[in-house]
């Protein structure tokens, strides 16, 4: 592979340019490396705008590790709700755990370690967390690679299909040793707010005198064509005399693992009797999913135990799902029968 352009990049002008032009984000005020690790697992699948709301929140529930490490994971992932990707809240929750044992039991006495290959044995650590977290917090000098430094080194080498051994030994060869947090940030930083996948802003660049691919951009990298799977559920949502659905806490391993919510049901619904009624559908995408639901709710109340949505943690989908039984007024009514019924 070819690691130097024609024209050298320029490793002054884009840190001279991430100094001046670089944006505020709330977890680049602090040396905490818990809360940089934090904003690192929470920006793998969250946009930056939303990334910030979720961040703040989980700082202030769980401002030390030590304080996730002493929580339960419910309370975790109710902190976590709306953010998506559940999964890594219960990683993280094992990472606090983890670290807070002592180093005679494979912890390491409550404190983050601070080296690549230590915190890469972490859970939900891999390569790029590793390198951003060593660096940007710890000041140890590992390249990140991430998709926003993939596509600026694809740029600059004018490479459709760069491999992962090519983009690490590009962005280890440019690596700044005297500042490898910065370096690392400011090449994420170029490529989310100037070299965009649809719109670069070459003018802008600060780095565009060393880019091969400059005059047609948007051809580098290749895109990547994404398979959504189409799939459908049925659900039948039943109500107490409370007025609290009927939800209970799903398996760890499985969708939606560790939220509560109505029983999903894969497949098209059964014929449904005088007992349910059909409320309507409720659609839902993931990355690589496009669900649809067909909601039904019960005809009549249940002796069970219900639980207020607002007490647990529930996905966006069951969220959609409840709302839409409560818009539709069934729940209302029925209710009111019930009461009508009590006072004969």
């Amino acid at each position: 592979m070819r690691v130097v352009a024609l024209s050298r990049l320029s490793q002054t002008n884009l840190l001279e340019w991430y100094d001046e032009h670089k944006r505020d984000l709330p977890w680049r005020n602090t040396n905490d490396p818990w809360a940089i690790l934090l904003s690192e697992i929470l920006l793998q699948q969250t946009q930056v705008s939303r990334g910030i709301v979720y961040w703040q929140r989980m700082i202030e529930t769980f401002p030390t590790i030590e304080s996730m490490a002493n929580s339960s994971i419910d309370t975790v992932l109710k902190a976590w709700e709306g953010a998506g990707y559940y999964s890594r809240a219960r990683r993280l929750h094992a990472l606090s755990q983890l670290v807070m044992l002592p180093s005679s039991e494979g912890g390491f006495d409550g404190s983050l370690p601070s080296s690549y290959i230590a915190l890469l044995s972490l859970p939900g650590i891999g390569p790029y967390t590793a390198a951003a977290v060593s660096s940007i917090a710890f000041g140890q000098p590992f390249a990140c690679v991430d998709g926003n430094i993939k596509r600026v080194m694809a740029r600059q080498q004018r490479m459709m299909e760069p491999s992962t051994k090519d983009l690490q030994s590009w962005a280890d060869e440019y690596l700044v040793q005297l500042r490898p947090g910065d370096w690392n940030q400011a090449l994420m930083e170029l490529g989310a707010t100037v070299c965009t996948p649809q719109i670069p802003q070459c003018h802008h660049c600060p780095i565009q005198s060393s880019c091969e691919g400059k005059d047609t951009p948007t051809a580098y990298p290749k895109a990547k064509k994404i398979t959504v799977k189409k799939v459908m559920f049925w659900t039948c949502v039943e109500f107490n005399r409370q007025g609290n659905p009927i939800i209970s806490q799903r398996k760890p391993d499985g969708l939606f693992g560790g939220l509560w919510g109505p029983q999903l049901h894969e497949g098209e619904a059964p014929d449904m009797n005088s007992e349910q009624t059909f409320i309507g559908t409720v659609e839902h995408k993931l990355s690589h999913r496009s669900m649809t639901v067909h909601v039904y709710m019960a005809t009549r109340l249940s002796s069970q135990v219900g639980r207020h949505p607002g007490d647990v943690a529930m996905s966006v989908l069951d969220q959609k799902i409840i709302e839409l039984v409560r818009q539709s007024g069934h729940e209302q009514t029925l209710l009111s029968e019930m009461d009508d019924m009590d006072h004969i």
